[in-house]
C-alpha cells in the first residue's frame, strides 16, 4: 500500500477523523486531506509523530513495499534514517517540481462551517484545490468568498484581474455593479461599459441610459467637450430618481472623468 492508504486505515482504526487527527498534529484538515489524497507528503517530524502515535515503524510508513507494522519503539539504524530522510527529500523534490511551491493559510474561525479567512498562492496557471481559497474574505490565485481578491475572482464583493459579484472591480469586470476596463453588469462603468440600466464609459451600450463619448441607449449624455460631476448626477437622477445615492455619486464622477 501506498502511504496514503496506510495513513487512511490507521486513522479510521483509531476511529479519529481528519480534523481530529489534525488537532493531535497541530496541522490543518486540509493538510491531512492533502497527504490522504497523495497530493503531499508530511515533514519528517510530522512522520515521526504519526509513527508514534500509530505505533509503527517509519519504514511502514514511507515504503511501499513494506508491509508489516512493526513497532515505531524500534530504534532505527543510521543507515535507515539517513535512507529515510533520502526518500523524504526525493518525494519533497518530486512535488515541488510537479506543483510548484504553495503558499496556504486557513484560519480555524468559521461562519457556517466556511472558513473566516483562506489564502492560497501558487504556480498553476488552472484552478485547482491548491491554489482555489474559498472563504468568508478568500484571496488566492483564484477566489471564491463574500469579499474575493484574485487573479479570477468571485463574491458577493470581488477585486481581481478577472471578477464576477454583486459589486465587481476588475480589468474584466461583470456584476451586478461592475468597474473595470471591460465591465458588464446590470450598472456598470469603464473604458468598455455595457449594462442593463447605466453604463458609463468612454464607449458604451446601455438598454436604458449611458453616459460617454460613444453611447447608445434610450436615454444618452455626450461627453463632449468635457461634463462636471453635478451635470451627469442631474442627468441620472432625472432618469432614475430612486437610485442609491452612494451609486449615484460613484457613477457620476467616472462620468466627469471620461478621457
Amino acid at each position: 500500500m501506498m502511504f496514503s492508504e496506510k495513513l487512511i486505515c490507521l486513522r479510521r482504526e483509531r476511529g479519529l477523523s481528519q480534523e481530529q487527527l489534525a488537532d493531535q498534529l497541530g496541522v490543518t484538515r486540509q493538510s491531512v486531506s492533502k497527504w490522504e489524497s497523495g497530493a503531499a507528503m508530511p515533514e519528517l517530524v510530522k512522520l515521526i509523530s504519526l509513527s508514534e502515535m500509530f505505533d509503527v515503524t517509519l519504514d511502514y510508513l514511507v515504503k511501499d513495499a513494506v508491509e508489516e507494522r512493526g513497532s515505531s519503539r524500534q530504534e532505527p539504524s543510521r543507515t535507515d534514517t539517513a535512507r529515510l530522510e533520502r526518500k523524504l527529500d526525493d518525494l519533497s523534490r518530486s512535488y515541488r517540481s510537479s506543483f510548484g511551491p504553495v503558499f496556504a493559510y486557513t484560519s480555524r474561525l468559521r461562519l457556517f462551517g466556511v472558513p473566516l479567512l483562506c489564502v492560497r498562492f501558487g504556480r498553476e496557471r488552472n484552478p485547482t484545490p491548491r491554489t482555489t481559497a474559498v472563504g468568508i474574505v478568500a484571496v488566492g490565485n483564484f477566489a471564491l468568498g463574500v469579499v474575493s481578491l484574485g487573479l479570477i475572482s468571485a463574491g458577493l464583493f470581488s477585486l481581481g484581474m478577472i471578477s464576477f459579484g454583486l459589486l465587481a472591480l476588475g480589468v474584466v469586470a461583470v456584476g451586478g455593479g461592475a468597474l473595470g476596463v471591460t465591465a458588464v453588469g446590470v450598472y456598470a462603468a469603464g473604458v468598455s461599459a455595457c449594462a442593463l440600466k447605466i453604463a458609463v464609459g468612454v464607449a458604451t451600450a446601455s438598454a436604458d441610459t449611458a453616459v460617454g463619448k460613444e453611447a447608445n441607449a434610450v436615454h444618452t449624455l455626450l461627453w463632449g467637450s468635457g461634463l462636471t460631476r453635478e451635470e451627469v448626477e442631474a442627468f441620472l437622477l432625472a432618469h432614475h430618481d430612486g437610485l442609491w445615492r452612494p451609486l449615484v455619486r460613484l457613477l457620476s464622477f467616472f462620468g466627469a472623468h471620461i478621457q
